[in-house]
C-alpha cells in the first residue's frame, strides 16, 4: 500500500474514533449501483462493529443541493463512498471538516491536495480497473480493525460490479488482486477457470447461453431457441428430473463439448477473440447455497446493481450486512423485475430505429420517454457489448429530475478512442453549467434540458478526437 495511503487510512481511523468515543453520529451517503451498494455496506458495517452511531442512505449522484441537504442534516459527520469526485470545495464549504469520501472515480487535479478526499488515484492507483469503491471502503475497514477483513469479500463483488476484471482472463490486478487474495485465503472465495456463461448457478443452461453478451456471440446471444437446439444436439443433459441444471453443474467433459459446438457460430477475425472469452476466472462463495444467485459474485453483483436501479437499494444493502431471510426472497424477485425491464427496452430500441443515430466513432441513443434515468448505465453497458457497436463510443441519453437530461457513455469492446470520458462529460458538463465525470471507458453527465442542444454539439465535436 503506498505511505500515502497508508498516512490518509490513518487519518480517517483517528477521525472516526473520536466521533465514535464523543458519542457523535455518523452518515454513510452512498451510491445506487453495486459499488455504491457493497462500498456503503462495508463501510457501515465496519463503523456498526466499532460501536458508532450511524445510518447509511443511497443517492443517484451528489450535487449541491444534496450537500445543501447534508449541512442541514442533524449528523456530526458523514462518510461518503462512490461519490463526490469534484465535490471537495463545496464539502468543504457546508460540513467544514466533518467529512471523507471514499472513492476511485476520476478527480480534478485540485482535490489531490485536500487530505479528505481518500481517492485511489491521488496514491497512483488506477481506479477504473485496478480498485472499486468497494476496494477503498475495504480498506478503511481493515484500517480500523483487522477483524473486518472478511469484508474484503463483499469488496470482491464491488469490484466485479464495476467491471474490474480487466486481467489476464477476467482476473484481478492491482489492490483488486490483493483482496481477492484475502477473502480467497479465509475460505470465503473460490477462484476457479470455468466456461463463462451468464446466470452460473440459476439460469437453466438454454437461458444462459442465450443471456451471454460478452463475449457477444451471433446467433445464440438472445435466442434461446437456437441455444436450446444447440445443446440437445450436443445431448448435453439439460434437465435433472424435473429441474432445469445450470452452468455450474456442466462436467468437464461437457464444458469442452459445449464449447465445440458454439465454435459453429464463431467465424472469422473474432472467432479466437470470442472462443478466448468464453473461459475465465470465476469467483464463488462456496459458503452461499447451492444455485442462489449470491454464489457466483457476478450474479451477486447484478442482482445488486438491480436493487439500485430500480429504487429498492435497502434491499441490497441489507443482504450485503448478512440478511438471509426475506430480503434474499425481496431481491430475488427484484432480479427478475429488472432483467424483464431491460429486454423491454432493448427490445424497442431494436425496433424504434429513430432514436439512433450512428457513426464510424459513435453512436448517440435517445432514450428519452423510454429509459429511466437510474437505467442508462445498464443499458449503455448493453449496447457497448454488442458486436454491432464494436471499436464505438456509445452515449445514451433520457429524461432526468427536474427538468434535467442524463448521459451515460461507455467503450465498447475494441474501442481505440483516445478520448476520455471522464474528462469528456466533466469538461463538457461544466460549459452548460451541469456535472459530469466518472472513467476513462464509462462516464456520465447531467444537464438542464434547455442545454441539450448546445451540450450534443459538443459532444459531436469532441468525441471523435
Amino acid at each position: 500500500m503506498p505511505k500515502q495511503l497508508d498516512d490518509a487510512l490513518s487519518n480517517f481511523e483517528n477521525k472516526i474514533s473520536d466521533c465514535i468515543r464523543s458519542g457523535k453520529s455518523i452518515f454513510v451517503v452512498t451510491h445506487i449501483d453495486c459499488d455504491g451498494i457493497t462500498s456503503g455496506s462495508i463501510i457501515t458495517k465496519a463503523l456498526i462493529r466499532a460501536g458508532a452511531k450511524c445510518t447509511v442512505r443511497t443517492c443517484p449522484e451528489i450535487n449541491k443541493n444534496v450537500i445543501a441537504n447534508l449541512q442541514k442534516d442533524a449528523r456530526d459527520f458523514h462518510v461518503i463512498t462512490d461519490l463526490g469526485g469534484g465535490f471537495a470545495k463545496d464539502l468543504d464549504e457546508n460540513l467544514g471538516e466533518n467529512w471523507f469520501v471514499l472513492d476511485h472515480h476520476q478527480i480534478p487535479k485540485e482535490e489531490f491536495e485536500n487530505e479528505r478526499v481518500i481517492n485511489a488515484w491521488r496514491y497512483g492507483i488506477d481506479g477504473g480497473t485496478q480498485i472499486s469503491a468497494g476496494g477503498m471502503a475495504f480498506l478503511a475497514a481493515k484500517k480500523l480493525d483487522n477483524k473486518n477483513l472478511d469484508l474484503a469479500a463483499i469488496a470482491v463483488v464491488s469490484a466485479l460490479g464495476d467491471r474490474q476484471d480487466q486481467g489476464e482472463k477476467k482476473s484481478f490486478t492491482g489492490p483488486n488482486a490483493e483482496i481477492a487474495s484475502i477473502a480467497k485465503n479465509s475460505g470465503q472465495l473460490s477462484i476457479d477457470l470455468d466456461l463463462l456463461l451468464a446466470g452460473r448457478e440459476t439460469r437453466p443452461l438454454p437461458d444462459a447461453l442465450a443471456f451471454t453478451s460478452q463475449p457477444f456471440i451471433e446467433g445464440l446471444t438472445w435466442n434461446r431457441d437456437a441455444c436450446f437446439s444447440l445443446l440437445n444436439s450436443a445431448k448435453i443433459k439439460l434437465k435433472e428430473g424435473a429441474r432445469w441444471r445450470v452452468p455450474a453443474e456442466l462436467t468437464e467433459e461437457e464444458k469442452r463439448t459445449v464449447i465445440e459446438a458454439i465454435t459453429k457460430y464463431t467465424t472469422g477475425k473474432n472467432a479466437t477473440e470470442i472462443m478466448s472469452e468464453l473461459i475465465g476466472y470465476t469467483y464463488t462463495f462456496p459458503k452461499e447455497d447451492k444455485r442462489s444467485f449470491l454464489r457466483d459474485c457476478r450474479e451477486f453483483s447484478t442482482m445488486l446493481n438491480s436493487c439500485g436501479r430500480i429504487q429498492r437499494a435497502g434491499v441490497g444493502i441489507a443482504i450485503c450486512m448478512g440478511d438471509r431471510a426475506k430480503m434474499l426472497q425481496e431481491g430475488e424477485k427484484i432480479l427478475a423485475d429488472y432483467r424483464k425491464m431491460i429486454r423491454e427496452y432493448m427490445n424497442v430500441l431494436s425496433t424504434e430505429r429513430w432514436r439512433i443515430s450512428d457513426s464510424e466513432k459513435c453512436m448517440m441513443v435517445n432514450g428519452e420517454g423510454l429509459i429511466p434515468e437510474t437505467m442508462t448505465g445498464t443499458i449503455s453497458s448493453l449496447l457497448a457489448g454488442s458486436p454491432k457497436n464494436v471499436g464505438k463510443i456509445v452515449i445514451l441519453r433520457t429524461n432526468g429530475q427536474e427538468g434535467t437530461i442524463k448521459f451515460s457513455s461507455r467503450k465498447s469492446i475494441g474501442c481505440k478512442s483516445k478520448v476520455n470520458l471522464s474528462a469528456l462529460m466533466r469538461e463538457g458538463a461544466e460549459k452548460f453549467e451541469g456535472v459530469g465525470g466518472g472513467h476513462d471507458m464509462a462516464a456520465g453527465a447531467r444537464i438542464a434540458k434547455d442545454k441539450l442542444d448546445g451540450f450534443l454539439d459538443y459532444l459531436e465535436a469532441n468525441v471523435s478526437v
